[in-house]
């Protein structure tokens, strides 16, 4: 297999008081149990670099967030089996903070047609580690053309336990749903939340990542 260094997608993502504005604007903060001027004050006070403002998936699951992303003006769902999306939680420790930014993100597109267990090795060697599925949502909220038809992402850096601790071998992605077989006619073109088994390779799917997190605030 070749190896893949992740593809450089240009990301030119709002600031971080733009940002807070637009989580205040989809009523977000009021799920996480934030007030507005203490999302902002976190946004515009903020000592760390540029990125994406993320709320820590524990205030802001995975399931709320998925109805608030759109593509071609149709809102997001998550896939009728997977209903325990939000059992899917990070496989790394986040930053101890309400509100994290996340630095450096990208698409992964240079992975495309790769496993997840095969990138998940070459990305951390790279200095890299793969989006939770709450982080690329949040992005998709900031910046919904990161999702293209033909150029969708996994975020692998959330998975479920099982009982005893291994891994499900589902594994999360975003991307856009053709209207066929159970997601219905209707939800032809919405962005859908749904998996893949890790041992599996699909040609339209990147694997996103980023370069670190850093906290805002401590908890």
């Amino acid at each position: 297999m070749v190896t893949a260094t992740p593809a450089a997608t240009p990301v030119a993502l709002p600031s971080l008081a733009d940002q807070a504005a637009r989580l205040v604007e989809l009523g977000v903060h009021h799920r996480a149990g934030l007030s507005t001027s203490r999302l902002q004050t976190l946004a515009t006070t903020a000592s760390v670099r540029p990125g994406l403002l993320v709320i820590h998936p524990s205030l802001l699951p995975a399931s709320h967030l998925a109805p608030l992303i759109r593509h071609a003006e149709k809102p997001g769902f998550v896939v009728t089996d997977m209903s325990d999306v939000d059992e899917f939680e990070p496989v790394e420790p986040l930053p101890d903070s309400d509100v994290f930014v996340v630095s450096d993100v990208d698409r992964g597109d240079g992975y495309a047609n790769w496993s997840p267990d095969e990138v998940d090795p070459d990305l951390r060697a790279a200095g890299r580690t793969p989006l939770t599925l709450t982080e690329g949502l949040t992005w998709l909220l900031q910046q919904p053309d990161a999702l293209e038809r033909n150029h969708c992402f996994m975020t692998i850096g959330s998975r479920k336990r099982k009982l005893g601790g291994a891994l499900d071998t589902r594994t999360p992605a975003i991307w856009i749903s053709n209207g066929t077989g159970r997601d219905g006619v209707a939800n032809r073109n919405a962005p859908k939340v749904g998996w893949c088994w890790a041992g599996n390779r699909h040609t339209w799917l990147g694997f996103a990542s980023a370069s670190g997190r850093h906290p805002i605030a401590s908890r």
